[in-house]
């Protein structure tokens, strides 16, 4: 098949490789202009494992080639795929001006039929205004379709989430533009999920809101666990080998981040009070989510006092999430903010986000290190902020060398606790008791309304 793929972002550009990958002719087509020029030469713009030999092996066979013409991308496109950026605005719904300058591009050039598909996460209804905006613009009568396809791939495994994916979803009004889009995913062999237009793009909201609140659940789990002196991590097991429950996403730790869970979330609640309804449940899904920050950071005033003047502080992650370089509403990165606000020096290190970190945190007060173990020589403590699995096979004796004081702040659980406090480190972890923190811990109720407020909710 011969596809158009107008953003090259996180979605568009692992859709336009893989898409290619399949066998198809693919136009990846981005109004930026440098953008392009670094992606034929090889540079990504983004960090995805595999993502480079992919794009590089489909433009040596002549499958996919990239243009930043709309006009030239779609001419002989069968379908034309959408994946621009759909950002939270300061109301908390989705910023769709990008969609829209996009459909009215397409109406202005179409010529003959084509499936327009939104990839991006949209809210109910867009689809319906992408058809209004491209018939508004069209210059002569052409027959075109609209569908919803919206993307479950998790940054830093995007790639395998694509060649393996548990399912497709189409919302199409007419079977004609779902005869189309069974072309290009039976050779799945997964399911295919036919639907219509809204409930496609309630799919992909209410999916990764439900996986927001998974993270929240056991968050709250979590402090539960601490002041009950239980163990999160084998509560989580427990749980999750339930097969009506399942492991993922009960991982306990300082809040989810990214570019997906903390807008989409927040959309489909703004979409829920469009509705006239008030969705109780995804208002302290946000509130849990926030609180974990000011819990973790909380436990650093425990341990040094409010004021932490003087005192360098090592960080290991800058990312949302390991294994991408993506720092969009990264927990690491406004811990790291609060530290720094208290008067803490901070020295960082990510494997691959620290330049995109840089660009937000600046310099003042902060030191960007090359390696993990540069930024504990001279630390008062270390804080793991970010799930790299390196971080998980730290030489605890040369961590206890380099470090002033032996202390560690584990967000995300990635130490074992009893290594840890046998090597003779003071252990902070999340849903593990640590001896002291409990008159802390009493408090913590106290901040919720400030939360609710800072939210927006």
């Amino acid at each position: 098949m011969k596809l158009c793929v107008i953003g090259t972002g996180y979605v568009g550009l692992v859709g336009a490789a893989i898409f290619a990958d399949w066998g198809n002719e693919v136009v990846g087509v981005d109004i930026d202009e440098n953008k392009i020029k670094k992606i034929k030469n090889g540079e990504m713009p983004i960090y995805e494992p595999g993502l480079s030999e992919i794009v590089l092996e489909n433009i040596k066979e002549n499958r996919l080639s990239f243009t930043t013409s709309i006009a030239d991308g779609m001419r002989e496109a069968e379908i034309v795929f959408i994946c621009v950026g759909t950002p939270q605005s300061d109301t908390g719904a989705a910023d769709l001006s990008a969609v829209w300058n996009v459909a009215k591009e397409i109406g202005q050039h179409l010529k003959d039929y084509k499936v327009i598909v939104t990839k991006s996460t949209v809210p109910v209804g867009t689809n319906e205004k992408v058809r209004e905006i491209i018939k508004e613009n069209l210059k002569e009568k052409v027959e075109f379709d609209v569908a919803s396809n919206p993307e479950f791939l998790r940054e830093g495994s995007s790639v395998e989430d694509m060649r393996n994916t548990d399912r497709t979803v189409v919302g199409a009004d007419t079977q004609r533009a779902h005869q189309v889009m069974h072309k290009l995913y039976d050779h799945l062999g997964t399911p295919i999920v036919e639907c219509d237009l809204r409930s496609a793009e309630m799919i992909k909201y209410s999916s990764n809101a439900f996986l927001a609140t998974k993270i929240s659940f056991i968050n709250e789990i979590a402090q539960i666990c601490e002041r009950a002196q239980a163990d999160v991590t084998v509560v989580a097991r427990g749980m999750g080998l339930d097969r009506r429950i399942g492991t993922a996403f009960l991982n306990a730790g300082i809040g989810y981040g990214g570019s997906c869970f903390p807008k989409d979330v927040a959309a489909l609640y703004k979409t829920s009070t469009d509705q006239a309804y008030d969705f109780k449940l995804l208002r302290s899904v946000m509130e849990v989510n926030k609180l974990q920050q000011v819990n973790f950071v909380d436990k650093v005033k425990k341990h040094f006092g409010s004021n932490l003047t003087g005192k360098t502080l090592g960080c290991l992650g800058l990312a949302f999430k390991g294994d991408t370089d993506d720092i969009r509403e990264s927990v690491s990165i406004e811990v790291i903010r609060q530290l720094r606000g208290l008067g803490a020096y901070i020295k960082v290190y990510d494997p691959q986000a620290s330049t995109n970190a840089r660009a937000v945190l600046g310099d003042t007060a902060i030191e960007y290190c090359e390696d993990e173990y540069s930024v504990m020589k001279g630390s008062d403590a270390l804080f793991i902020l970010t799930e790299w699995k390196q971080f998980k096979g730290l030489d605890l004796e040369k961590v206890k060398s380099l470090l002033k004081n032996h202390v560690i702040f584990d967000g995300r659980n990635l130490l074992d606790k009893t290594d840890v406090e046998k090597s003779g480190f003071t252990y902070y972890a999340v849903g593990k008791y640590t001896k002291g923190l409990k008159e802390l811990q009493d408090k913590k109720v106290t901040h919720t309304s400030a939360v609710l407020k800072n939210n927006g909710s």
